[in-house]
């Protein structure tokens, strides 16, 4: 009997918790990407300390008799947080608990509390990006949550009032909005919803001119069509100045006359009586010398 008591004993060491149950167990839940996190084990460990995590939902509850579920990506990691979100991939309630292990012994399991619903979620504005492609623009995200929406609003400046919103699913990325007015400019914000219940907040507004269908082609065009023209102009000066002499020049420029309406004007200025040069008759008296006879020799 004290031999059976003995071996009971050693049986029920093998299950002494010898390392303490990490502390500190929260799930940071954003835009649809769960990650639990706690806090790092604080005991002598002569090898690294190794956690794992496992997960209970409705259908581990109810179907499988309130059994657990080793998370794949989350067994005997170093890491003090693990990436759950292709885990947790129901709307229901989720019971999570992590231990810890150093070598052969093993800490409790602590447990989330309270249990994690996925539409807890945070969801932030969405990143976007606003082109213009002819008369329509291109609204394009990165990072969009799994399983939202996208609400999607544009409207001509100055007629917010007449707002047109657009609802895309996460996976399609990108907007195409058609037969806008050319010349007008548009803006545009955007919204995450999920579920039709949790919303996220508005994206900055960005605003935006619309070139037209014909922008693609019509700026290279004129460009290539000036430097034609100045091409030509440069070269016709050039073969003038070469190839013009003296002699020549008339023959290639010709001179035209002058019509015969403005050779017969007699153009004459008037002047003023105080603007004329004033004039008085001066007489010249000869001199002595000029009346004196000439000597003879």
């Amino acid at each position: 009997m004290s031999l059976l008591v003995m071996m009971m004993m050693m049986d029920c060491a093998d299950y002494v918790w010898t390392l303490p149950a990490p502390s500190r167990v929260s799930m940071e839940s954003v835009d649809m990407r769960h990650v639990l996190k706690w806090r790092p084990l604080q005991a002598p460990c002569n090898t690294a300390i190794l956690y794992s995590i496992q997960f209970q939902g409705e259908f581990e509850l109810i179907v499988l008799n309130g059994s657990w579920v080793d998370a794949p990506d989350c067994q005997q990691t170093p890491q003090t947080q693990c990436d759950l979100t292709f885990d947790l991939g129901s709307d229901s309630d989720y019971n999570l608990q992590v231990r810890a292990q150093c070598g052969s012994q093993l800490s409790p399991w602590t447990k989330l509390s309270p249990p994690f619903n996925r539409r807890h979620t945070v969801l932030m504005a969405p990143e976007m990006a606003v082109a213009v492609s002819g008369d329509a623009l291109q609204v394009s995200f990165d990072k969009l949550p799994l399983a939202a929406v996208v609400s999607v609003m544009v409207w001509k400046r100055g007629d917010e009032l007449q707002a047109a919103v657009y609802s895309m699913p996460a996976e399609q990325k990108m907007l195409h909005v058609a037969a806008l007015q050319e010349g007008a400019v548009y803006c545009v914000t955007a919204q995450t919803v999920l579920n039709k219940q949790l919303f996220s907040s508005s994206s900055d507004t960005q605003c935006v001119s619309i070139t037209g269908p014909d922008a693609a082609w019509r700026r290279p065009t004129t460009v290539t069509v000036t430097v034609l023209i100045a091409a030509a102009l440069l070269y016709a000066v050039s073969w003038s100045v070469l190839h013009c002499r003296p002699h020549a020049c008339p023959t290639y420029f010709h001179k035209e006359p002058m019509p015969h309406s403005l050779r017969d004007w007699d153009i004459q200025i008037p002047m003023r009586p105080e603007d004329t040069e004033p004039c008085e008759t001066i007489d010249v008296v000869p001199g002595v010398d000029s009346l004196r006879p000439a000597e003879t020799s």
